[in-house]
């Protein structure tokens, strides 16, 4: 019999599965791939997910299910800020032809909240809302790393196991990243998840100067030239530190 606290652990790893497969859904089988859980174990529990409105299926599919809307509903009076976010970041996709993000840290991951798509037709598809990726390794999660204390980041980094995505994200390489970050501002990935996707990000910080968010844009390689990069992560350094602003006062009334 499963612990308290391994069954909710267990159980968040299988919402979080589902998730990564909205829209469409996805196997019991692909639950547990992605969760690292058994298959009769990952059944058993979106069985009984589905008895309490956390999970519903649809054909041999697995989807969210209403009541974690309720519930969402009930936690954006306390947590939400993408109402603030949005305009900024639909002004910056405008201003720019690219997409772009609005992103959370959540932990040691960044999640985007959300994605607007500039007029620029060729797109990069790394980041979609939902995504969710270690520290360090998209611009968004390098960005937040960046701005951490040195003691965290040794920390995180002495644990963190980033192979998965390449060896550009060996802890060296990551240092060198985290380095010029600091030195400009904002962070950039220059295609090291996807080869030709290039990002920019600009951190947003609480109203205790801690990044808890933050601003990217991304497109393919050659829209993001050493002519144009210091314009982009200037105008986003300005939205970024705007939006810090205007979350600040808002968590202040809160």
């Amino acid at each position: 019999m499963d612990a308290p606290g391994d069954l909710v652990g267990r159980t968040h790893r299988a919402l979080r599965a589902v998730a990564v497969h909205e829209p469409g859904g996805a196997t019991t089988t692909a639950v547990a791939r992605e969760a690292g859980l058994p298959r009769p174990t990952v059944h058993r529990l979106l069985m009984s997910l589905q008895g309490v409105g956390l999970v519903e299926r649809e054909s041999d599919h697995w989807v969210l299910g209403p009541e974690l809307y309720f519930l969402g509903v009930a936690a954006a009076r306390r947590y939400d800020v993408t109402e603030a976010a949005l305009p900024v970041v639909r002004r910056l996709a405008l201003a720019t032809g690219e997409s772009a993000f609005f992103s959370a840290r959540r932990g040691e991951e960044t999640i985007c909240l959300i994605r607007e798509d500039g007029a620029f037709p060729i797109r990069s598809h790394v980041l979609f809302e939902g995504a969710r990726f270690p520290l360090g390794v998209v611009s968004a999660g390098m960005v937040v790393l960046a701005h951490l204390p040195d003691r965290e980041v040794d920390d995180y980094l002495g644990r963190a196991d980033l192979a998965s995505y390449g060896p550009q994200h060996d802890a060296a390489e990551i240092r060198r990243h985290i380095a010029a970050t600091r030195t400009h501002g904002y962070s950039v990935n220059p295609g090291l998840v996807v080869e030709g996707s290039w990002g920019l990000a600009a951190a947003v910080f609480d109203e205790a100067g801690s990044p808890r968010w933050a601003l990217t844009l991304t497109g393919v390689a050659h829209r993001f030239g050493a002519d144009r990069i210091p314009q982009l992560g200037a105008l986003l350094l300005r939205e970024a530190h705007a939006l810090s602003e205007t979350l600040a006062r808002k968590q202040t009334r809160g």
